[in-house]
């Protein structure tokens, strides 16, 4: 088990900043910590790397206690704060060699600060001090740092936090490239940013878990019901759509319409004709091969056919909203 929490509080003053919290990560994979401004992500992310002490429980990483053995659990993790702390008035490879000697690496640091400089894609920037840096590429020293000591655990507390566009899909990237081999917990606020590299989404609200699971079985507590959009060469009357197994709801998608054919009241749905349709199933069918079977028995040609995606920020809002 690369990371076991057990009943873990944090309180500071009278605020109760984590509540008995109890998680377990296995080795590989990027667990998303979901939640508000002040849930708690940062608190339980500084207790894992050992900047502060719970007030009460129990946390391990790869085995060894963040109490009573915080230098074993040092060496195994590596760890970029949400602040990005760096020494800006050195070049990126002095802070890499600096930081390699703190961590005591034996061996040719040179050739080791040159191999994390190409992984993180800064060879362009390499003779440039840190504070004539961008914010992507700082953003990048600092997964350099936490990565020279080729830790099992990486920790990234809000890691493309004020990033642009360019520089967001850049560190993207690589976070996924070393998720493959390591143990990546990355805190954010961005449901986007779960979806689109996240394999496990874990949500805080108030210091306490009130989600956990798989993304993608987290997006589908977004509703009820699971959406097929489909889009034919002619128009077809939603009656026929309707009748089709599972389908439980149709509507026809906006401004496609047959003209003299407007939205009908409820019962009448059987006069509504249109090209595209929004079809409505329970959130375990798949209703596809059945609109397919559909096309073909009827003689009609589909365009495109496809599952409407569910956002995870929806499920986010509901969990967070009190």
């Amino acid at each position: 088990m690369s990371i076991s929490i057990s009943s873990i509080s944090k309180i500071y003053g009278t605020q109760k900043a984590l509540d008995g919290i109890s998680l377990e990560i296995r080795p590989g994979g990027i667990t998303g910590l979901l939640g508000p401004n002040g849930a708690g992500k940062s608190t339980l992310m500084k207790i894992l790397s050992c900047f502060i002490p719970p007030t009460s429980g129990d946390a391990t990483v790869c085995g060894y206690d963040v109490l009573e053995q915080s230098i074993e659990v040092r060496k195994k993790v590596g760890y970029l704060p949400e602040n990005n702390p760096l020494y800006v008035d050195l070049y990126i490879s002095e802070f890499l060699a600096f930081i390699a000697r703190t961590h005591g690496l034996n061996g040719n640091i040179n050739r080791r600060v040159d191999e994390m400089i190409g992984i993180t894609g800064l060879r362009s920037e390499r003779h440039k001090k840190i504070g004539a840096l961008s914010k992507g590429y700082r953003q990048r020293v600092g997964l350099a740092q936490a990565l020279i000591h080729d830790p099992e655990v990486l920790i990234l507390d809000e890691p493309t936090s004020g990033l642009d566009p360019n520089q967001l899909q850049e560190i993207r990237a690589l976070i996924t490239q070393v998720g493959r081999t390591k143990t990546v917990m990355m805190s954010t606020h961005i449901m986007q940013e779960v979806e689109a590299i996240c394999t496990r989404a874990v949500i805080i609200h108030k210091g306490r878990i009130v989600a956990d699971d798989l993304t993608q079985n987290l997006q589908l507590m977004a509703t009820a019901k699971a959406v097929v959009v489909v889009e034919f060469t002619t128009p077809v009357r939603g009656a026929m759509l309707a009748a089709i197994p599972g389908v439980l709801e149709v509507s026809a998608g906006a401004g496609d319409r047959t003209p003299g054919s407007s939205p009908s009241p409820e019962g009448s749905i059987q006069e509504q004709e249109s090209r595209t349709w929004h079809l409505a199933s329970g959130p375990a069918t798949d209703i596809r091969p059945g609109v397919f079977q559909f096309a073909v028995d009827h003689k009609y040609t589909v365009v495109s056919l496809h599952r409407e995606e569910q956002r995870l920020e929806e499920v986010f809002q509901v969990l967070t909203r009190s």
